[in-house]
């Protein structure tokens, strides 16, 4: 791919559509408190990064969306439709989410094409239209070269390509990335960096991503959030972010540049 990364960023939108909207979201695990009264909303279409320490809330907030914990307090809105008590797999079935965590996503003695075959067969019903699928996924994130090995057997820049083409083996509308730059190097990372960008640029697809590197993170997002202690500090573009007090006390700390 030869596309730059983060040409151009969406810094506003002439009509905010939310694709996902969190309403005063609180989670509490026991009496420990991760999120309090959170307000969050990702547009349609937009690449957007959540920022922050160990323990900000940032999995917990991911966790909730596609429904694998229930929020103690608040509500979940996808498309404006309340989703909170709706199950996940109905969820994410219905409103094409997709979720790539950072460990994991992929079974390691399956190769490359069984893993996703075995995606493709829950999503695609015509045998055809599955094969289809999955040589189109293997040519666009460029795994031909490892389509016979295990996964256990991939570099950590390979088993990011091949989760993520397992993650749109479906209608993916939205796309959840919990730490994919984690242990990469550069040339991987560039690598995910440029996936991410084509996937919203030609597909539309409205991503959200974590990450603890932060310049990587900063690199492709429209805009970025910084939580501390369950609650946003501070957001907005790249620069804008760099430049607030909050978030340099917060996450990033002083001479900070990206």
């Amino acid at each position: 791919m030869n596309i730059l990364i983060k040409k151009f960023r969406i810094k506003s939108f002439k009509e905010e559509k939310p694709i996902i909207d969190l309403k005063d979201l609180s989670i509490h695990y026991g009496n420990r408190q991760i999120v309090e009264g959170l307000n969050l909303s990702i547009q349609k279409s937009e690449i957007c990064g959540l920022l922050g320490p160990n323990g900000a809330g940032k999995s917990s907030i991911y966790h909730c969306i596609i429904g694998l914990v229930k929020p103690s307090y608040g509500k979940i809105f996808i498309n404006g439709i309340d989703v909170t008590d709706i199950p996940t797999h109905k969820r994410c079935s219905k409103f094409g989410i997709s979720w790539v965590p950072q460990y994991g996503g992929s079974w390691a003695d399956l190769t490359v094409f069984e893993n996703l075959l075995a995606i493709a067969e829950l999503h695609i019903k015509n045998k055809e239209q599955r094969v289809t699928k999955i040589n189109n996924l293997i040519r666009k994130f460029e795994l031909q070269n490892v389509i016979k090995l295990k996964s256990k057997y991939l570099s950590g820049g390979q088993v990011r390509k091949l989760t993520l083409a397992m993650a749109m083996v479906k209608d993916t509308k939205i796309l959840i990335l919990d730490e994919p730059f984690a242990a990469l190097d550069p040339q991987s990372v560039r690598m995910i960096q440029q996936i991410i960008v084509s996937l919203q640029m030609f597909e539309r697809i409205s991503v959200s991503i974590s990450d603890h590197s932060s310049r990587d993170l900063l690199s492709c997002v429209d805009n970025a959030m910084v939580l501390s202690e369950g609650k946003i500090v501070a957001k907005g573009t790249p620069q804008e972010l760099v430049n607030n007090t909050k978030a340099i006390q917060a996450y990033f700390g002083e001479g900070f540049k990206i």
